[in-house]
């Protein structure tokens, strides 16, 4: 399931590709469309947003205009260079702002978070029982803090 066309992608290309490259390009945003899953979610295809067919559709073109990664080649003394993206040279890949913002359009958010825990065999206490920190922005949630059952501090 790929969540752009083929078509699509043609539009984004400078040349006209020839068969093979037609059959890479579907590879490209099939990898791209997986990749979207992953670091987003696994949207259904006419519900997606629109940034995701984008993000496809640029992570494809990227591959299909440099499938080896290079940052410099030279012809006369074979000088070959990669950049530091390092495992993902050559390969179908997002940036770190594009994972990003994958990450925001499927709502996961980045950042620390509380977790009640307890004892094997024990029950956790209450929320509402006590030991509840107000926060300092707008419209957060208390924030748990419990240290016994017997007193809220």
């Amino acid at each position: 399931m790929a969540y752009a066309t083929l078509d699509e992608l043609k539009g984004r290309l400078d040349w006209e590709p020839d068969e093979d490259e037609m059959r890479i390009a579907a590879g490209a945003l099939d990898d791209a469309s997986d990749l979207v899953a992953t670091y987003g979610r696994d949207w259904p295809e006419d519900t997606a947003p629109r940034l995701v067919k984008t993000l496809v559709l640029k992570s494809a073109a990227r591959y299909m205009r440099n499938p080896n990664g290079y940052t410099q080649s030279r012809a006369g003394d074979e000088t070959l260079a990669w950049s530091d993206i390092g495992r993902d040279a050559g390969t179908v890949y997002f940036s770190r702002e594009e994972i990003r913002l994958l990450e925001e359009l499927a709502g996961r958010k980045r950042g620390i978070y509380s977790a009640p825990v307890s004892a094997w065999g024990t029950k956790l206490p209450l929320r509402d029982a006590a030991g509840h920190v107000p926060v300092d922005y707008a419209g957060g949630d208390p924030f748990p803090l419990f240290s016994d059952g017997a007193g809220p501090w």
